[in-house]
């Protein structure tokens, strides 16, 4: 715990943090100034993101949805990337790495504890989006029961916990690029290059998983699970995309940070 109480007060402390929230929180008002300014015919299309877009502009509660439709296919991934390649590369180039080991703990406890820090750092961003988008949104659009994009309604209560449900789809799927930022951090000590490294891994993965040549490939890439929450948003949920969703993601998450462990405990580092 005295680990962890350590890296959250130095990210409470790095402007970077405040940078990347304030960042975050743009994108739901941006997206409610866009949309009330805009004429209806475009606001989107019928269906995935677009189709969002199109309902958050008659119901604020679904702004947040129209958000993180937007923010998986650059942003978010950008600033998971960065959060997790800078626990350790950022570290190691600063020199402030050494002050933790140093003293008698374990590799294993400050990998765990920078982790931990990165995901919380990602899951307060994401509740600045949320909380954002709710709160423009409703003032501008107001609040009723969310419609679906297959059609029809559910109540008020049932649309929020669907809302949660994707938000929490969406944080693992980041997680797991923190994971493979941490796993590339362990290799160089340059938080930039890990950073640069993983983002272009998860562009890598997003431009293979759009060829139908590499369909084969796609049930392992975690990045061809990200739009699996917006199946919680049809008439008839259908669940195999979200559990095959969920198991890549662990998978990835899991495999990165085992491995990382494995290469950060045996990695010397100068003191």
């Amino acid at each position: 715990m005295k680990l962890l109480r350590g890296e959250v007060t130095k990210l409470l402390f790095q402007k970077r943090t405040y940078v990347g929230w304030v960042g975050l929180l743009a994108i739901p008002i941006l997206i409610v100034v866009a949309l009330d300014l805009s004429s209806p015919s475009s606001r989107g299309g019928d269906g995935g993101p677009g189709g969002f877009f199109v309902l958050a502009a008659h119901n604020g509660l679904l702004v947040p949805l129209a958000a993180i439709g937007v923010l998986t296919t650059f942003l978010l991934p950008l600033l998971a990337s960065m959060a997790g390649s800078f626990q350790l590369a950022g570290e190691a180039e600063t020199g402030t790495i050494k002050t933790w080991l140093v003293h008698p703990v374990s590799r294993g406890g400050v990998l765990v504890s920078k982790w931990v820090v990165a995901v919380l750092y990602l899951l307060a961003g994401l509740a600045l989006v949320a909380a954002g988008g709710y709160l423009a949104g409703v003032a501008v659009f107001g609040a009723h029961a969310p419609a679906l994009l297959s059609g029809g309604t559910v109540s008020i209560a049932h649309g929020l916990w669907l809302t949660l449900l994707a938000y929490l789809f969406v944080a693992l799927a980041m997680i797991c690029v923190i994971s493979l930022a941490m796993l590339l951090s362990t290799f160089t000590d340059s938080s930039l290059t890990a950073a640069i490294g993983t983002l272009v891994l998860v562009i890598v993965m997003q431009i293979v998983g759009s060829f139908s040549y590499f369909d084969f490939l796609k049930p392992y890439l975690f990045t061809s699970h990200l739009d699996a929450w917006q199946n919680l948003f049809q008439g008839s949920i259908d669940w195999g995309p979200i559990e095959k969703g969920l198991l890549a993601f662990v998978a990835y998450i899991v495999v990165s940070t085992v491995a990382a462990w494995y290469v950060f405990r045996r990695k010397d580092v100068l003191v």
